[in-house]
């Protein structure tokens, strides 16, 4: 076993490139960056999706169709056969059994050396059953071990190291086979598999791996930068120790532990990992904060009007968001805040209430959404709620261009409009502020970090940047958010409006649509409007999905007395808007449409909403477009139509839909059944991603971490920044737009 190293004084600030790697040049180097590996630590973190048992070889009498095996055999002939798209046969006996290897793709070298009768190979691959009868690997892994150096092996071993990974039989001389013919030893280790790229072989990534091993062990890479105290509390084995087991499991090693991640190697990394997540996210928000903000703290007369006017009561929970707000907003320095509430809870009524304290103090706030569709929903909430109170909204998206937009870019500029609602055109460089006080993102999710940051940059001015609100409808864990959105201090409207009832949900297969069908007919004669949601715009025969259009079609025919309307993300946007106007003011009894609907749209007399293909959508994307209905005082309800047969996780994603209306609960499902990537938007231009460690698996180490990250800022800085380097890199800058 490795000694254990002490945490390191002065951490190496360069770990050594990967040229210092035997054979790494220009070419194998591109192909290492496409895996995101640029030093040669970067290789020891680059750890094997799998492991393969290469300590025994089996007879080939004992092999059977399914299995991994390892056999050492000789060669019998060789031949090229095939009609039209030519292969090669190579066929070996060790004894006890013939078994036959199938290369597809091969070169006339390769052709010659396996055309050599007793050459001795040793070759690992998927045992299947033959055309014939017989038994096959189809481009196994071969090592020679024929004693013989001949430059037919030599050559061959080149060619397969230039090509794509499944293009040609890897075959290599036995580096340990001496001078008698005895064969290389069998490895006492699992062998690795790694994710790969194009070009790039298993062979070779295990070589560089070595190479990478042979330097930890003399102490030139990975020195240890988790406090000892903290090591000895958690248990965690050294860094040295996890990635050598990691990379050379030994024979007993538990291969479940390390495929589910659960092996102490696996957790010492993956605590690693999350350790430098929290640190940058911690550093982010005191970078933030150390800066200076215009305080939002006027008398409050607008807001008040604002919320006197609202044709409805805040909820409790509301009202205690607001004042969490209004407490940061007040503050000489940045608010960050994260607002979390399920569909329908009111959000928008906050952020609107928000806007009005900066509009108090003669200053600006803007609205960010990711699409057109949601940006004009809160345009026209604001407008309709502000401009009675002398409010000018201004609307600002992709689509608005020529004098228009001129006129808007000016205005703004000039200080003349206060609050500002659209798409990430409010970020571009043409957009100048007056004054940018508070900058509103919605659904932070769908954006990156760099993207949110980037409206904030839009504010700063003398010194001062803007108070940031993100709001989110996908609730997230309180574990998870403290981790993800480590930079930020959350609130949570967690009370839906009275009256607002529970949208009854049910399941059914889409043999059942003419049944679907007759149910809308009848809603709609009593007074009520309906949704029919399409994942796709067009055709698919490899997704089986409807098209809109073709459903509207379909629709219209079946359903000749509803007034139909169409809506998708390629409809040009002014007839977009025209259509969800007049579904809204009841013109349109039906509203066929893709997933552009699943946020931001408010339709009071929608009771009824079709959700077809719901297999193919994820947990919070279905609560998201189920939220549509249910706004008003009639009983609503949601269909979810699917196509079988449904695969198992399908069919307990739709279970939870059916049983659950707790947005939360929601949430904490899809993390099981999705992973934290999807649901937090991890997976976003821009933001940061986790290479070993898994939010959802590993949130049982968030407390330590948290627990952790305090310890190493105060009484190690100087591990900070190398700790930031190995797991994030040049990553770790998203902070500083």
């Amino acid at each position: 076993m490795l000694a254990t190293p002490e945490l390191a004084r002065s951490p190496n600030p360069d770990p050594p490139p990967l040229a210092a790697l035997k054979g790494v040049g220009p070419k194998l180097a591109e192909r290492l960056r496409r895996l995101g590996l640029r030093t040669a630590e970067d290789v020891l973190l680059h750890l094997p999706l799998r492991y393969q048992d290469r300590t025994r070889v089996t007879p080939i009498s004992q092999l059977h169709p399914g299995e991994e095996a390892q056999i050492e055999a000789g060669i019998i002939r060789a031949e090229v056969t095939g009609r039209g798209r030519r292969f090669l046969l190579c066929h070996l006996s060790d004894g006890t059994g013939v078994l036959t290897l199938r290369f597809f793709h091969f070169s006339p070298a390769q052709e010659q050396l396996f055309g050599q009768p007793g050459l001795r190979l040793r070759c690992f691959g998927e045992v299947r059953s033959g055309h014939t009868g017989g038994l096959e690997m189809i481009h196994p892994e071969c090592r020679r071990i024929d004693p013989d150096s001949s430059s037919v092996a030599s050559s061959v071993a080149s060619s397969v190291e230039a090509g794509p990974a499944t293009d040609r039989p890897a075959v290599i001389r036995g580096r340990d086979a001496g001078a008698t013919g005895d064969p290389p030893p069998v490895t006492d280790r699992l062998t690795p598999v790694y994710p790969t790229t194009a070009g790039l072989q298993q062979f070779t990534l295990r070589g560089l791996a070595e190479q990478a091993l042979a330097l930890l062990d003399a102490g030139a890479l990975l020195p240890e930068l988790v406090p000892p105290v903290a090591r000895a509390r958690l248990r965690l084995m050294s860094i040295a120790e996890a990635v050598r087991l990691l990379h050379q499991p030994p024979t007993d090693t538990v291969l479940a532990e390390l495929d589910s991640g659960r092996h102490p190697a696996c957790r010492r990394l993956a605590f690693e990992e999350l350790l430098a997540h929290q640190i940058t996210l911690r550093r982010l928000r005191e970078r933030v904060r150390r800066q200076a903000a215009p305080p939002l703290a006027g008398e409050g007369g607008l807001s008040e009007r604002f919320l006197e006017r609202l044709p409805f009561v805040l909820t409790d929970a509301q009202r205690r968001v607001l004042a969490e707000i209004d407490a940061d907003l007040a503050q000489p320095r940045p608010m960050l805040r994260l607002l979390q509430g399920d569909v329908g809870s009111g959000k928008t009524v906050v952020a609107a209430a928000a806007a009005l304290r900066a509009v108090e103090i003669g200053a600006q706030a803007a609205l960010m959404a990711p699409t057109e569709l949601l940006a004009e929903q809160h345009y026209r909430n604001f407008r309709d709620w502000l401009e009675p109170l002398g409010v000018e909204v201004a609307w600002l998206a992709g689509r608005l261009t020529g004098r228009a937009r001129r006129t808007q870019l000016e205005r703004l500029a000039s200080g003349a409009l206060h609050v500002a609602v659209g798409t990430h055109a409010l970020f571009q460089d043409a957009v100048t502020f007056s004054e940018l006080a508070l900058a509103i993102v919605d659904e932070q999710h769908r954006f990156g970090v760099h993207q949110r940051l980037a409206l904030r940059e839009k504010g700063r001015r003398d010194g001062r940047c803007p108070h940031q609100l993100i709001m989110t409808a996908t609730p997230i864990p309180r574990t998870l958010a403290m981790s993800a959105y480590a930079d930020l201090d959350t609130s949570i409207i967690d009370e839906l409006p009275p009256g607002r009832r529970p949208v009854k949900t049910v399941v059914v297969p889409d043999s059942r649509r003419d049944e679907v069908s007759e149910r809308i007919r009848q809603a709609c004669r009593a007074g009520r409007q309906a949704y029919w949601v399409c994942p796709l715009i067009e055709e698919s025969e490899a997704l089986q999905c409807q098209a809109a259009a073709v459903t509207a079609e379909q629709l219209t025919a079946l359903l000749p007395e509803l007034r139909v309307g169409l809506v998708h993300g390629r409809l040009p946007a002014a007839a977009k808007e025209t259509v969800m106007a007049a579904f809204k003011a009841g013109d349109l009894d039906l509203l066929v449409a893709t997933t552009v609907i699943e946020v931001g749209v408010d339709v009071p007399n929608a009771s009824l909403m079709i959700i077809e293909n719901a297999e193919r959508l994820g947990l919070a994307q279905l609560h998201q477009l189920r939220g549509r209905v249910g706004r008003g005082a009639a009983e609503s309800s949601c269909v979810l139509l699917y196509r079988p047969p449904l695969s198992q996780v399908a069919r307990a994603r739709l279970a939870v839909l059916r049983e659950c209306h707790d947005g939360f609960e929601i949430a904490r499902r899809d993390l099981e059944l999705r992973g934290p990537g999807e649901v937090l938007g991890t997976r976003q231009t821009g933001e940061q991603t986790l290479r070993i460690a898994d939010l959802l698996r590993d949130q049982d180490l968030l407390n330590a971490v948290r627990h952790t990250a305090d310890e190493l800022l105060r009484d190690h800085p100087d591990t900070v920044e190398p700790l930031i380097r190995r797991w994030i890199g040049g990553g770790a800058r998203f902070g500083e737009v």
